[in-house]
């Protein structure tokens, strides 16, 4: 059963970061969150009893977060669409609040936190509250204030997550996540539990096509590393669901060199911001594929067009691509290859390597990746 499969051994080795121990312990952060959240072939068995009225009634799902839980909440948007065929807005924590209060109150509104004590996101799921709707809560705490207060939680079983910026916390996010996008699709008959029960396999794959891939990845993107040590700003493009770890890369890179990284949609490269491309400006793309996904394919197709642009006016870029993809290595300077996977998941593998990547390039030049200057773990003041 997929939940048999999913538990990945924690890792033994030691390492001299918070940040680099937890970005290994992901394989086995989401294996807990499979395990947890999936018995058989019933995903959160228990935790959305409340729910089974609205989640038949509502026409669209809010999710309100602020930094890496945003991040993760556009790739649920696109997995809640794709697979549910339900409309969804995301929504920053702090904007929520300000929204007109004419706003719908059917929504079922879904908070995004790692701590449970995101003062923004908690101000928003008490707005929704008092709008009638319904607040789900994902968090990584249970005994927290979000999740005792929502109308109903869903646990990412993460583990205690020690350095301040996110890895195994954002990872088994877009895991509950994409439980969460089958969970609705099966509940509105949208797949029926033969295709539930194969997208579960797929998941549960992951966990141990990460363990055995993390080496290389780290060896890689420490590479990578030293051969940009000294660029001063980073672009990362993604299409599609890959948007959203564009934005998480750029972010993890700020968040820990203090260097300006910016995550854009692949196609808005070409409408003003290839004014920055040239040999200083190293670009990150997200040119992964899944072959058996006719829209995947046509991303990848013009994702490779942009590469050949960034080439041709001697940029200097960074691919994240599938395995065994060759085009992908005569258009970039640098290529990490990761898994195939299904076009929904292939987010969760590609995070990883640009986890590593900020990693590297962070302590290369000196700074202190557990503690960066002026970040908190939890933001608990407006």
């Amino acid at each position: 059963m997929p939940n048999e499969q999913s538990k990945a051994p924690s890792t033994p080795h030691r390492f001299p970061h918070s940040m680099l121990s937890e970005i290994y312990e992901q394989p086995h952060a989401m294996g807990e969150c499979i395990y947890r959240n999936v018995k058989g072939d019933c995903i959160f068995p228990e935790a959305l009893r409340s729910f089974d009225n609205a989640i038949f009634a509502c026409k669209k799902i809010i999710i309100a977060a602020s930094g890496s839980s945003r991040h993760a909440g556009l790739a649920g948007e696109i997995m809640m669409e794709d697979l549910a065929g339900i409309a969804v807005d995301v929504e920053y924590s702090s904007e929520y609040c300000y929204r007109s209060t004419h706003a719908d109150t059917e929504p079922i509104v879904v908070v995004i936190t790692q701590s449970g004590e995101t003062a923004d996101t908690i101000a928003a799921q008490r707005q929704a509250l008092r709008r009638g709707a319904k607040a789900l809560a994902i968090s990584n705490v249970a005994d927290s204030t979000i999740a005792r207060e929502a109308s109903a939680t869903l646990h990412t079983f993460a583990g205690l997550e020690k350095a301040v910026p996110a890895t195994k916390s954002f990872t088994s996010q877009l895991t509950i996540l994409y439980l969460l996008a089958l969970f609705l699709a099966r509940q509105r008959g949208r797949i029926t539990a033969g295709v539930v029960l194969a997208h579960l396999g797929s998941l549960s794959a992951l966990p141990a096509e990460i363990e055995k891939a993390l080496p290389c990845w780290d060896a890689q993107a420490a590479g990578c590393a030293r051969d940009y040590q000294h660029a001063k700003a980073f672009l990362f493009l993604g299409r599609g669901v890959h948007y959203a770890i564009a934005r998480e890369g750029a972010l993890k890179l700020k968040e820990v060199s203090y260097v300006q990284a910016e995550g854009l949609p692949t196609g808005e490269l070409r409408h003003g911001p290839n004014a920055l491309v040239d040999e200083k400006l190293p670009v990150i793309v997200l040119a992964t594929r899944d072959s058996a996904d006719a829209d995947s394919v046509l991303r990848y197709e013009k994702t490779l067009a942009v590469l050949e642009y960034i080439q041709s006016r001697g940029g200097k870029a960074i691919a994240i691509a599938s395995e065994g993809d060759r085009a992908v290595a005569t258009l970039a300077d640098r290529v990490i290859q990761v898994p195939s996977a299904t076009e929904l998941l292939l987010p969760i593998l590609e995070v990883v390597p640009l986890q590593l990547f900020a990693y590297h390039f962070a302590t290369l030049n000196g700074c202190d990746v557990d503690h960066p200057r002026n970040l908190v773990k939890s933001v608990t003041t407006e």
